[in-house]
């Protein structure tokens, strides 16, 4: 059971996090911020993980503290419940269209940290939400799991559509990288012997 449970308090956020990796896309996510919210409960879907989040945080500040403190819990409960990455693809990529948005994700749980965020969010607000946090998620995400992770937008004008296909490409990246390679299912899939 590839499952794994963080608890995070700061003075700005506290955060409860359930993950299993190996699930049916089931959610129960409370943040604080609607549009997040939406992002996670498809993130979860569309990569078949069961997650549950609740955080509180200094929402009447803005969304910021809240935004990159989940990316941290969910990178490291990623890197948890993967333990040694024994088996796993290691290696994931998608082509994401929403609508007019044309997203590209390829990732590489390599256990380097990397971002590439090549995305033109054209509105800086999606509702209340500042969309210059959702490269400030990712940064996070991708430091604590220990992932290499290119995004590169190729159409778009909808910022919605835009960051959705953003968070759908992530997790279907994620959840092609993760399945375990049942030709290699007891072996690390590096050179080095280790991730």
């Amino acid at each position: 059971m590839r499952t794994s449970h963080m608890n995070r308090k700061t003075n700005e956020t506290e955060i409860q996090l359930s993950l299993k990796l190996d699930g049916n896309g089931k959610f129960e996510i409370n943040t604080e911020c609607g549009f997040l919210n939406h992002m996670l409960e498809l993130f979860a879907r569309h990569g078949r993980f069961d997650l549950s989040i609740e955080c509180r945080g200094d929402s009447h500040v803005d969304d910021h503290h809240t935004v990159e403190d989940i990316g941290i819990s969910l990178g490291q409960a990623f890197k948890a419940a993967l333990g040694d990455k024994r088996g796993i693809c290691r290696y994931g990529e998608t082509h994401l269209p929403m609508d007019e948005a044309l997203v590209l994700c390829a990732l590489d749980i390599s256990g380097r940290a990397h971002l590439n965020f090549d995305v033109q969010i054209p509105a800086q607000k999606v509702g209340t939400f500042d969309t210059e946090l959702v490269k400030e998620f990712m940064a996070a995400f991708s430091r604590e799991l220990g992932l290499t992770l290119h995004f590169k937008m190729m159409a778009g004008e909808n910022s919605h559509h835009i960051i959705e296909a953003v968070f759908k490409a992530l997790a279907r990246s994620l959840a092609r990288a993760i399945a375990i390679d049942l030709a290699y299912a007891d072996e690390i899939p590096s050179t080095k012997g280790v991730l």
